[in-house]
């Protein structure tokens, strides 16, 4: 934050009384860099995770500019266009709209896919100022002429590079063609592989360059830790964590949909109410389960990575990684969860002997290593050798222990820290054996096309 006010950026008197409605006082790093850039008409590629406030950065000047060239609507028609990767997001942009613009008289609609299209095709009949939409049922109601980009003047990309990882650079290119050359656009992307640099070649014409780094976002305000832990024993060591009442909302974050709905089934048996949200709920369903974990019905959201995208939940305590990510900036998604609007919060990563390769690419983009927790008063000894140590080769026979007998204290960390759980209390460690292999299969590494739907 800085000292920095909204009307000492521009920002009109409307808008800056809406956003004291809010308490929002003082601009964030990256409002404070795009909103004058914004407001003289640039274009502008910004380099944000989530938590940034990155939504305000271009929802006021945008406002801004649409309230003050007030034309006409026509039917059909949008006169400014965000494209967003997934309903979550698409909403919950659409809402900061809508907050911001309270005092403005400018319309709006929000397009995604999962529900039924006569209300989105009601809503585009005479025409908006502002559309949020998702590409793909976007692109469908283009196809079918009930949505037209003719006159749209300003083109948002937010969360880019996700976008392009769900594949949808066709849609999302098909969608720019369809608009005016002459136009505001903005790219907005977490990460700067490649394949955006060329999109924002296409796009942008001499962009305003703003960048947010993840060191920033992650290291300084969120307690990193990481538990070394037995595949096998991952659901026994979340119900254990669980005890402890100070982890009041969390979540958890799951590499595939089947596994979210195990873990999941699990906690909801053993009393801890949760919900689970993925590419295969029905949008109803994953709403619901949204609204639950937000009004305090449920404690625990599991959730993929995907389907995550644009959970915006004030007061989560805690982010779990039941399974590492295989990226390490989807890392930087999950734990961004929790420490939002400069508050700060804890993310706990589980790590078996197959994620120790995940684990050093975390590592390495945030510039530190994990704290290790002790799991010992959780879990009892454990034969877990620490991420960096040569993994020991299995012993034949019978009996799993450490050799010579006795000898686990020797593979824990030099530096333990109790996570803060109920010591004691063991699961039933051969219980469950069919869903312990379904979770070795489900661990395995997917295709860019599997974790698009998740």
């Amino acid at each position: 934050m800085t000292n920095t006010t909204f009307a000492d950026l521009g920002v009109a008197e409307p808008l800056c009384r809406a956003l004291a409605a809010q308490n929002y006082v003082n601009p964030t790093p990256i409002q404070a860099q795009s909103i004058p850039a914004l407001l003289e008409g640039r274009d502008l590629l910004g380099l944000a995770q989530t938590g940034t406030g990155k939504t305000a950065a271009f929802a006021l000047p945008i406002l801004q500019l649409l309230a003050a060239n007030n034309e006409k609507r026509e039917a059909k028609c949008a006169r400014a266009l965000i494209l967003a990767p997934t309903r979550e997001l698409a909403l919950q942009i659409s809402k900061s709209f809508e907050t911001y613009g309270k005092h403005y008289k400018l319309r709006q609609a929000v397009i995604f896919g999962g529900v039924n299209q006569f209300r989105q095709v009601r809503s585009m009949a005479g025409g908006v100022d502002i559309l949020v939409a998702t590409p793909g049922r976007l692109l469908d109601l283009m196809n079918q002429k009930h949505v037209e980009l003719r006159r749209t003047s300003i083109l948002v990309l937010d969360e880019a590079d996700r976008m392009l990882d769900m594949g949808f650079v066709r849609d999302v290119k098909k969608i720019i063609a369809a608009m005016p050359q002459k136009r505001q656009s903005l790219l907005f992307s977490a990460t700067m592989p490649k394949s955006i640099e060329h999109l924002a070649a296409e796009i942008l014409k001499d962009p305003a360059r703003v960048e947010v780094t993840p060191e920033v976002v992650t290291v300084d305000k969120i307690d990193q830790r990481v538990m070394h832990v037995d595949g096998k024993r991952k659901r026994e060591l979340l119900s254990k964590l669980l005890d402890d009442a100070d982890l009041s909302r969390v979540i958890v974050f799951t590499r595939t949909k089947h596994c979210a709905n195990r873990v999941s089934e699990q906690l909801d048996k053993a009393g801890v109410p949760s919900e689970a949200i993925h590419g295969n709920k029905s949008q109803g369903a994953r709403q619901r389960a949204l609204d639950n974990f937000r009004n305090g019905k449920a404690r625990v959201l599991v959730a993929t990575d995907i389907a995550a995208r644009g959970i915006d939940v004030t007061g989560i305590t805690h982010v779990i990684n039941y399974e590492l990510p295989n990226e390490p900036e989807a890392y930087v998604h999950r734990i961004g969860r929790t420490a939002r609007a400069g508050k700060s919060g804890i993310a706990v990563s589980f790590c078996d002997g197959a994620e120790r390769a995940h684990l050093k690419s975390i590592e390495r983009l945030t510039k530190r290593p994990l704290t290790i927790v002790d799991t010992t008063e959780l879990l009892g000894e454990q034969i877990v050798v620490p991420a960096g140590e040569p993994v020991a080769p299995k012993r034949s026979g019978r009996g799993g222990g450490p050799r010579n007998g006795g000898g686990g204290n020797r593979n824990q960390p030099g530096k333990q820290r109790r996570f803060g759980g109920k010591p004691g209390g063991g699961g039933k460690p051969n219980a469950g054996n069919r869903g312990q292999r379904n979770a070795k299969k489900s661990g395995q590494p997917q295709s860019r096309r599997q974790l698009a739907g998740a």
